[in-house]
C-alpha cells in the first residue's frame, strides 16, 4: 500500500542551509577517499570500470538522512550495519556465489566495517570498487563458459557420479579460480542435461547456451554508473525493510505507473531478483492473469517478440526488461521463465501472452451462486469474488454518480444475491493483492453497524484510526472470507476486521503479511520509496509479517518460504498496540472446534483435496532436494519419475471432471499450450475450495441458529461494547 506525499518531510537537527553546506563539503572530499579495493587479476582490456557521480553522492547523503530520521524503524548507521550492507550487496551481485572466490571476498574485508561511515557522507567509491570487481569476475566466468562450449559439449563427461548444489546462497565461496572453473563445468553440464532430457539436440543446446552467455557478457561490458549506484543503494535501504528502495530516474518512471505493464502490456508487477527479473504478482483482469500460466515468483530468462528470436535478459536492468515486455496491443510476447516450482534454474518453460490493456471492468467484483444438499436440505450460497480494491478516481472527481468502486459494486451484488434468497455469503479474496485503502475501510462497513476498521501508526508513534461511520448494513447474514498467501495489504485489513468483529470466519491459508505503508519522496537524483507507517487491526495486532491467520486452514500450493513478508530479509516484525473498542457480533469459540472437525472429515473423503495434497507433497519433495545428479542415467531416471508424477496428477484431475486422460506428458503440455492460446479457456480455479466455504457456512447455520439473525438489533445491543 503506497500513499504518496505532497511534500518531503525531514526530521533532522540540521537546518536546510547547514545541510547544503555539509553536502557540498562532503562531496568535495570524495575523490580523495582512501577506500580503493585492489583486484587480484588483471583487468580485462575491454571493461571500463564505472565511477560515481556528484549527483549520486548528493542523493546518497539525502537517502542516509531520510533513513535515519523519517523511516518507521528507528535505526542508526553503525559498524554492525556496515557488515550487513556488505553481505546484502554481495548477495545482490553474486547471490549464488559463482563469480567471486574466497580470496576475492577476503580482499574486500578491509572495507567491510567502514561502509556505514562512507554511506553517511556520500563516499561511494568502496561500493563501486566492489561492483567493478564483480563485473570483472562475471566477464571472466562467462568467457570461460563460452570457451567450454566452443570446445564442444560432447566432450563433457556425463558418466561420473558428480552432482551439483541447487542453491548456493549459503555455500562456502570457492577458494580460487581453479575451483570456480570446476564449478562452472558442472553448471554447464547441468544446463546441457536439462535440455537433453527435454529432447533438444546438442547443436540447439549449444546455440541456446551461447546466446544466453553472450547476452550476459554484453550486459557486463555495458555496465553503467547508475547500475552500480542503484544496486548499492538498495543493499543499503534494504537494511531498514524490504519495501524501502531507491529508484533511479529511469526506474522512477516505471514506478510512477506501478510497473504494472497494464498499458499495452501483460499485467504483471516485476522486480529485480539478483540476475533475474522476478514476477511479484499478476494484475487482476490482465492478460497474464487470464492466460493463467505465469505465476508469482517465476523468473524471466528471455523475452521474444512475435516472429523474432528470444532475447536473453539475465543480468538486464529491470527498466530494460519492462521496456522489452511492453508492446502494441494485440501483439504476442513470449516469456521464457524459470517456474516458481522449479528445483533448478536450468528448468524453463515458454509462455506466450497477448498484450492488452487492463480494463477496470475486468478487475471488478463479480458474483455467483453454488447449491448443495445436506441432510435433505438444500443450501444456496452466494459467492462474491473481489480481485482487487479499486475505485475510478477520475469519475469520482468528475462527479459521476455512477462511478465504479469495490464497495459500490459489492453492495449491488449483495442486493442481487439477497433477491435470489441465498442462505449465506462467501467473499473470495484469494490472490487479491490490495489496492485502495479507503475501499477496504468502506467494505468492512457493509457488514458492521459502525466502528473502527484499522489503525495506522507512524514513526512518531502517533496512531490514526479509520472508522466506518455509516450505520447502514448491506448484509447481516453468515459470512465466510476466503484468503490465500497472495491476499495482501487491503485484503488483510478487511479479513482481519471481519475476524476481530466476529462477523464471519476466515478460511484458507495465512495471508501475505504486508502491513506497512510507503511514501515516495523525490531526491535530487531519482526517488526514495520509504516505509513510514504500519497497519494494526482493531484488536491491536499488526497485519505486518504475520498476516491474518485463518480460523480454518486449507493448504495451498504456494511456497511460503519464497512468497510472503516473512520470507523477505529485514522485514519489519509483528507487534501490537492497544486495541480500540469494537463490537464482537458473534463468538465462534463454542463451535470452532466442531467446524474444524467437520471440515477435516469432509476433506479426508474429498478426492479433490487428496489430489491437492498429493500435488503439494510432490512440490515440497522437489523443493527439499538440495542437489541434482550430473550422471545422465541417474538424471534420466529422476526425470522420468517426475514426469510420471506430473502426468498422474493431471490425469487424476481430468478424471474428476469426466475428461479423457492424457496418454503422455507431451500431450499434456500441448494441451496447456492450446489453453494458453485461448485466454477464455484457462484451467479452472479450485472450485472445491469455494464449495468448502459454502459447507462451512452450512455447518455454522446448523451448529448455531443464531447465525441466521446475527445482526438483529437486540443482539447488537446485548453484545456491543462501550464505544469511545
Amino acid at each position: 500500500m503506497t500513499i504518496p506525499e505532497k511534500t518531503s518531510v525531514h526530521r533532522s537537527p540540521h537546518k536546510a542551509g547547514k545541510t547544503g553546506v555539509f553536502i557540498a563539503l562532503t562531496i568535495a572530499l570524495l575523490l580523495s577517499t582512501p577506500f580503493a579495493v585492489q583486484a587480484n587479476a588483471v583487468e580485462p582490456e575491454s571493461y571500463t570500470p564505472v565511477a560515481p557521480t556528484i549527483d549520486q553522492a548528493r542523493a546518497n547523503i539525502l537517502i542516509a538522512r531520510q533513513l535515519q530520521f523519517t523511516h518507521f524503524r528507528d535505526m542508526g548507521i553503525s559498524d554492525e550495519l556496515s557488515g550487513d550492507v556488505f553481505d546484502a550487496y554481495l548477495n545482490y551481485l553474486d547471490g549464488q556465489r559463482v563469480y567471486l572466490t574466497a580470496r576475492d571476498v577476503q580482499a574486500l574485508d578491509k572495507v567491510k566495517s567502514r561502509l556505514g561511515s562512507a554511506l553517511k557522507t556520500g563516499q561511494l567509491q568502496p561500493g563501486f570498487d566492489i561492483y567493478n570487481l564483480v563485473q570483472k569476475r562475471i566477464i571472466e566466468r562467462l568467457r570461460f563458459a563460452l570457451k567450454t562450449l566452443d570446445e564442444g559439449i560432447e566432450n563433457l563427461d556425463f558418466s561420473s557420479n558428480d552432482s551439483i548444489l541447487l542453491d548456493r546462497s549459503e555455500a562456502d565461496w570457492e577458494p580460487d579460480k581453479e575451483a570456480l572453473d570446476a564449478l562452472w563445468v558442472k553448471r554447464i553440464k547441468n544446463a546441457v542435461l536439462a535440455q537433453r532430457l527435454n529432447g533438444t539436440d546438442d547443436e540447439a543446446i549449444t546455440e541456446t547456451l551461447k546466446r544466453r552467455y553472450e547476452g550476459q557478457l554484453k550486459r557486463a561490458y555495458q555496465a553503467r554508473s547508475e547500475d552500480a549506484f542503484q544496486a548499492y543503494m538498495n543493499a543499503f535501504t534494504g537494511m531498514w525493510d524490504p519495501h524501502t528502495a531507491y529508484f533511479s530516474p529511469r526506474t522512477s518512471e516505471n514506478f510512477n505507473i506501478n510497473m504494472s505493464l497494464s498499458l499495452e502490456g501483460i499485467g504483471a508487477v516485476l522486480q529485480g531478483d539478483n540476475e533475474y527479473t522476478k514476477v511479484v504478482r499478476l494484475v487482476p483482469g490482465g492478460p497474464a492473469s487470464k492466460q493463467g500460466q505465469l505465476q508469482p515468483a517465476d523468473r524471466i530468462v528471455s523475452v521474444a517478440q512475435e516472429g523474432e528470436k528470444p532475447v536473453n535478459v539475465i543480468g538486464w536492468r529491470l527498466d530494460e526488461v519492462v521496456d522489452l515486455i511492453r508492446g502494441p496491443r494485440d501483439s504476442v510476447v513470449t516469456l521464457e521463465v524459470v517456474p516458481a516450482s522449479a528445483t533448478d534454474e536450468t528448468i524453463t518453460k515458454s509462455i506466450s501472452i497477448r498484450r492488452d490493456e487492463v480494463k477496470l471492468e475486468e478487475q471488478s467484483a463479480s458474483k455467483n451462486t453454488i447449491e448443495f444438499e445436506r441432510n435433505g436440505e438444500t443450501y444456496t450460497v452466494g459467492v462474491i469474488t473481489i480481485p482487487t480494491f479499486y475505485a475510478d478516481f477520475r469519475a469520482m472527481q468528475a462527479g459521476d454518480p455512477n462511478y465504479k468502486s469495490t464497495t459500490r459494486d459489492v453492495r449491488k451484488l449483495i442486493a442481487e444475491l439477497q433477491q435470489e434468497g441465498v442462505d449465506g455469503l462467501v467473499i473470495d479474496l484469494r490472490n487479491n493483492g490490495g489496492g485502495a485503502l479507503h475501499e477496504a475501510n468502506d467494505l468492512v462497513g457493509l457488514f458492521i453497524d459502525t466502528g473502527p476498521t484499522v489503525q495506522i501508526r507512524n514513526s512518531n508513534n502517533e496512531v490514526q484510526v479509520l472508522n466506518d461511520d455509516d450505520a447502514s448494513v448491506a448484509y447481516d447474514g453468515p459470512l465466510v472470507v476466503l484468503t490465500n498467501r497472495m491476499s495482501a495489504s487491503a485484503s488483510e485489513i478487511f479479513a482481519g476486521a471481519i475476524q476481530d468483529y466476529g462477523r464471519g470466519l476466515v478460511v484458507g491459508s495465512q495471508t501475505f503479511g504486508k502491513g506497512t505503508v510507503q511514501a515516495v519522496r523525490p531526491l535530487n537524483h531519482g526517488q526514495l520509496k520509504i516505509t513510514q507507517s504500519k497497519f494494526y487491526r482493531v484488536s491491536g495486532g499488526s497485519t505486518q509479517h504475520k498476516g491474518v491467520i485463518p480460523d480454518i486452514e486449507i493448504p495451498s500450493r504456494i511456497d511460503k518460504t519464497r512468497i510472503g513478508e516473512d520470507a523477505l530479509d529485514h522485514a519489519l516484525p509483528w507487534d501490537q498496540i492497544e486495541a480500540v473498542p469494537h463490537t464482537r457480533y458473534f463468538d465462534f469459540s463454542d463451535i470452532i472446534e466442531e467446524l474444524r472437525k467437520r471440515h477435516e472429515d469432509r476433506f479426508a473423503k474429498s478426492p479433490d483435496f487428496r489430489l491437492l495434497q498429493q500435488e503439494i507433497d510432490f512440490l515440497e519433495e522437489q523443493r527439499q532436494r538440495e542437489t541434482v545428479s550430473l550422471n545422465l542415467d541417474e538424471r534420466t531416471t529422476q526425470q522420468e519419475q517426475i514426469e510420471r508424477t506430473r502426468l498422474t496428477i493431471a490425469n487424476a484431475r481430468r478424471e474428476l471432471r469426466g475428461e479423457e486422460p492424457f496418454e503422455s506428458l507431451d500431450e499434456l503440455e500441448d494441451w496447456q499450450d492450446q489453453q494458453a492460446a485461448d485466454l477464455g479457456s484457462t484451467d479452472e480455479e479450485l472450485d472445491f475450495v469455494i464449495r468448502e466455504g459454502g459447507h462451512i457456512m452450512a455447518d455454522m447455520l446448523e451448529l448455531d441458529k443464531r447465525m441466521v439473525s446475527i445482526l438483529a438489533p437486540r443482539q447488537i445491543a446485548a453484545q456491543a461494547e462501550v464505544r469511545q
